[in-house]
């Protein structure tokens, strides 16, 4: 492994150019891996397997909507796409892509056909680390190992589609057969990652919960929508509102910190808004701060994993879940955000 430093601080860290594809292929060319489950990280990271040469089946409920994606993606109905427990009966390597719900219900199934010497794979630590909320508590004769990409599995497909990759951590929480460790790089540089750093379950699964609900999603929404509800309030246009809330930053500015870093992106704007930038930022950290300790507090007692399960088990989740989900998307600031997609050059 890779050293990467942070100053006094190193991690460690594995590239493709010392794990190359061809040495993952050697690693993996007498296993079956099993992608159990064809929805979120599901098509990503089979078809990248696949296309990069590894032997890969799916496992998903027939007649559902995730089935049907399959067999357009080109899986075939009893030779590379097989019911959930056939596929984690022949597979060697098991990739538990189900959601953190999906999971808890299949368990039963998929512990069964988990025979000595196989690996369990996730690409989140929810299942393993809150185990007294879960029951996933796997046998101790198979490796239990992680990757986790860094982004939705559309733009782990996307990249990789593009000759690029996304991070992805990595972690082995269980080695049973001595392989554990290449099985789990080869498979992270099979699924298309730029490059790998270790982690371990649970603090992926608590920087996971906390990005998700802060500065990847829940936040950001929340930020985006107070900027957005002022200006409307002080009599900006929706356009202008959004605009100079969303439009810019997503399209402008977030890219550049992409390419080069937010003091890059500083140093390469107009002195006013570097000015502002600099006398601002503190204020909304010293603001923010304390919402991300509760925050972190709640993801690390278990409580945002409690809240998770138990919304998941109503009956009622799923249209409930809906109505939420409508109310962002008809919220003025997404409407306007949908009617500037469509102005924007590629769409005219």
């Amino acid at each position: 492994m890779a050293k990467l430093k942070f100053g006094s601080v190193e991690e460690n860290v594995v590239t493709r150019e010392e794990f190359p594809l061809k040495k993952a292929q050697e690693v993996l060319k007498d296993e079956t891996v099993a992608v159990l489950g064809y929805g979120v990280q599901g098509p990503g990271q089979a078809l990248n397997l696949k296309d990069n040469g590894i032997n890969v089946i799916v496992g998903q409920r027939s007649g559902s909507k995730s089935w049907d994606k399959a067999v357009e993606d080109g899986w075939v109905p009893g030779e590379t796409l097989f019911e959930l427990e056939e596929a984690a009966e022949k597979g060697t390597i098991l990739q538990y892509l189900l959601s953190d719900a999906g999971q808890i219900a299949q368990w039963e199934t998929v512990k069964k056909h988990l025979t000595p010497g196989k690996a369990l794979y996730f690409s989140h630590g929810f299942g393993i680390t809150y185990a007294d909320q879960t029951g996933i508590v796997p046998p101790k004769d198979v490796d239990v190992i992680l990757v986790a990409p860094k982004g939705s599995g559309t733009s782990l497909r996307r990249l990789f589609v593009a000759g690029r990759g996304l991070n992805s951590s990595f972690a082995i929480h269980q080695d049973a057969t001595g392989k554990a460790h290449d099985r789990c790089v080869a498979l992270g540089i099979g699924v298309g990652s730029g490059y790998l750093f270790e982690t371990n379950f649970k603090k992926e699964v608590y920087s996971d919960l906390t990005g998700e609900r802060g500065s990847l999603m829940g936040a950001i929404q929340g930020l985006f929508a107070a900027q957005y509800d002022l200006l409307r309030s002080k009599g900006h246009s929706p356009s202008e509102a959004f605009n100079e809330t969303v439009e810019e930053a997503t399209q402008s500015l977030y890219p550049l910190v992409a390419e080069n870093g937010m003091d890059w992106m500083y140093a390469n704007c107009s002195t006013t808004a570097q000015r502002g930038a600099l006398d601002w930022w503190k204020k909304f950290r010293d603001a923010v701060k304390p919402v991300f300790e509760e925050l972190y507090d709640s993801v690390a007692t278990g409580n945002e994993a409690r809240l998770t399960i138990t919304a998941n088990e109503k009956e009622n989740y799923r249209t409930e879940l809906e109505k939420e989900l409508k109310e962002l998307q008809e919220s003025e600031m997404w409407q306007a955000g949908a009617a500037v997609r469509k102005l924007r050059p590629e769409n005219a």
